[in-house]
């Protein structure tokens, strides 16, 4: 990861400084003192809510840079797009993300690379197209059009693509490794106010103000999502809580229940967690219940199946569309991904650590999620009641 970012510092910065015949006229340098100056605006009226942001996310978010960043693309010459993003992400690293541990200098350099890169492939299929910037695609009728289309779409492309390498953990999923649909919708919308800013500084530069207050709501109308999200999450794993995971169980039954279809519970305890608290301290234990969400993570399904926390060291979860044969294929690969957990406490490890589990289905085990959880409880008790690191069937105890 190290070497990735660094090389792509270096191919950011041999790009923007490679000679190219563009004239950097006076008109050139104030659209991107106005740039500068709109994004700053905009960052720092909206810098409480993206420092609120950035607290509340566990993944990766999109901001609102594009905004302008784009607006560049169409506008500015590669030098001068370099010192506005430069500019944007020197400033968000000094008043919004300076006092979080989470943006270290090194990744707001990495990310500002990512994105000016993303901004040359943008400006190169806009050239290659047959425009040179917003002004020259006006004159190409819906030609022009479809070239200023064409270049965000590859800077959306290109950017998501750039960013997986340069993170430190990797989904397996669709979601975890390019966002939610909400996610992408949210630069899609950053990337066409950028084209409308570039079209309103060509026209009518004072238009160009009017973008500032539909941005600030829409960077306000984010928060709420996110911390409606955060209010189903369990702080110390990032699984869903007991009511996020509640309510996302009685929706699959919904489902369930109208299209005849069947799905599955799975109830786990770690065996023995009390002595890892006692042995090696409870900040430690909390290191335990992380490594072992991940693990519960990286053994279902993916996209669909959902994993909650239902206190201490109980899991719980949703496998939607399962049948009887196949959940004990997802349990058991479950309870060996805990038993190969080596979890690093400063210069000692963490082995040995197991888990019994407990399955139901719906709606052989019950109709109602209650019935469901009681069912896959029993199963759990049994497993503990007879070895533990186990996994148990209810249907196996008629």
């Amino acid at each position: 990861m190290v070497v990735y970012c660094l090389l792509s510092e270096v191919v950011a910065v041999v790009l923007t400084l490679r000679p190219f015949p563009v004239a950097v006229d006076r008109r050139t340098v104030l659209i991107l003192a106005v740039l500068l100056v709109l994004g700053v605006v905009q960052s720092e009226t909206g810098r409480r809510v993206e420092r609120i942001r950035r607290r509340v996310s566990g993944t990766p978010h999109i901001n609102m840079t594009s905004v302008w960043t784009f607006a560049g693309v169409l506008l500015l010459p590669p030098l001068l797009l370099a010192v506005l993003v430069g500019g944007l992400y020197a400033h968000l690293a000094v008043r919004s993300w300076y006092r979080l541990q989470r943006v270290p200098v090194s990744r707001t350099v990495s990310n500002a690379a990512i994105i000016l890169l993303s901004c040359y492939a943008a400006q190169a299929v806009l050239r290659v197209s047959g425009a040179e910037d917003v002004r020259s695609a006006f004159s190409r009728g819906w030609a022009g059009t479809f070239a200023i289309a064409a270049a965000g779409a590859t800077f959306f492309v290109v950017n998501a693509l750039l960013v997986l390498p340069a993170r430190r953990e990797v989904g397996r999923t669709p979601e975890a490794l390019f966002g939610t649909w909400s996610d992408n919708g949210l630069e899609v919308a950053t990337l066409c106010l950028g084209a409308l800013n570039a079209v309103a500084l060509a026209v009518l530069p004072g238009l160009v103000v009017l973008v500032l207050p539909p941005l600030l709501l829409l960077h306000r109308t984010v928060l709420v999502r996110q911390l409606e999200v955060a209010a189903h999450r369990d702080e110390k794993t990032g699984l869903y809580n007991t009511s996020g995971w509640h309510a996302l169980a009685e929706r699959t039954l919904a489902a369930a229940t109208r299209q005849h279809s069947t799905f599955g519970l799975l109830m786990l305890d770690l065996d023995h967690f009390k002595q890892v608290n006692d042995t090696y301290g409870h900040l430690a234990g909390d290191a335990v219940l992380r490594a072992v969400a991940e693990a519960i993570i990286s053994a279902v399904r993916g996209r669909g199946d959902a994993v909650g926390r239902f206190g201490g060291e109980e899991f719980v979860v949703l496998l939607p569309g399962i049948a009887h044969p196949d959940i004990g294929a997802v349990a058991e690969r479950i309870r060996r991904a805990v038993a190969a957990l080596k979890v690093p406490v400063g210069q000692l490890s963490i082995t040995g650590l197991s888990t019994s589990i407990g399955m139901a289905v719906y709606p052989g085990a019950g109709t109602s999620l209650q019935r469901l959880l009681d069912a896959a409880d029993t199963a759990l008790y049994h497993a503990k009641a007879t070895g533990r690191n186990k996994v148990v069937h209810v249907a196996d105890l008629v």
